[in-house]
């Protein structure tokens, strides 16, 4: 499959036209415009320092049904105890910087680079980026952040100080997804970590079919709080 190169237009090639690996596009920007796109077409960005922006839609595509996570009895145990406290959207740009210094697997540098830190500190801005944060003695130690657009969460990196601080955090977003009525957790890249938790490969065609489903709703806009009623 030909990787397509964007121009200044506001326009994606179809998803299903991404190559083996899941590459479809280069180039374009990262205005907000154009990344809620991206998502509302099942595309993301994905690049290290240095290279071209680079636009994702990975085949298969590892969502995580909220209530379908796997907690272990040590997590449970966790949930239990009351050690941490998770707040929502009051430290997005914490939570996605320490997601920029986390060392992964089998990754040298990070794809967070200092562009994608922006793009989406304006989509929080925006309303649209959110954080479930996890405290430890009113410390931040761990958290998750991604994008919200109509009944799906797009779930782009964690990170953890203590133990099970991120796990806290995407524990607390499924209960949150669960009783909003969310589709899914979108985990996009396979790893056996998520998996692990309960996420599952589906077919690109198949999630871009419940991913129209999930749009069909408005998207809850502005700062997240427990008691939103969706």
């Amino acid at each position: 499959m030909p990787v397509f190169q964007l121009t200044d237009e506001y326009i994606f090639p179809n998803p299903e036209l991404a190559d083996e690996e899941g590459l479809l596009a280069v180039d374009g920007d990262l205005k907000p415009e154009r990344i809620l796109l991206a998502y509302s077409q099942g595309i993301f960005p994905w690049f290290s320092e240095g290279s071209r922006i680079l636009w994702w839609s990975p085949n298969p595509r590892l969502l995580l049904i909220p209530a379908k996570m796997k907690r272990s009895k040590s997590l449970i145990r966790t949930l239990k105890s009351g050690k941490f406290e998770v707040r929502i959207d009051t430290n997005f740009e914490s939570v996605i910087k320490y997601c920029a210094q986390t060392k992964r697997k089998d990754e040298n540098g990070t794809w967070l680079v200092n562009e994608m830190i922006q793009a989406y500190i304006e989509l929080h801005k925006r309303g649209f980026a959110h954080s479930i944060e996890t405290y430890h003695e009113n410390k931040l130690v761990g958290g998750l952040y991604g994008i919200s657009l109509g009944k799906a969460f797009f779930g782009e990196s964690m990170f953890f100080i203590k133990r099970d601080a991120s796990k806290v955090a995407l524990s607390y977003l499924c209960d949150l997804a669960e009783t909003w009525n969310f589709y899914f957790i979108d985990a996009q890249m396979e790893t056996e970590h998520l998996e692990n938790l309960g996420a599952e490969k589906w077919k690109r065609s198949d999630f871009l079919k419940i991913l129209a489903q999930a749009l069909e709703y408005p998207s809850c806009i502005g700062k997240w709080n427990t008691d939103i009623n969706l």
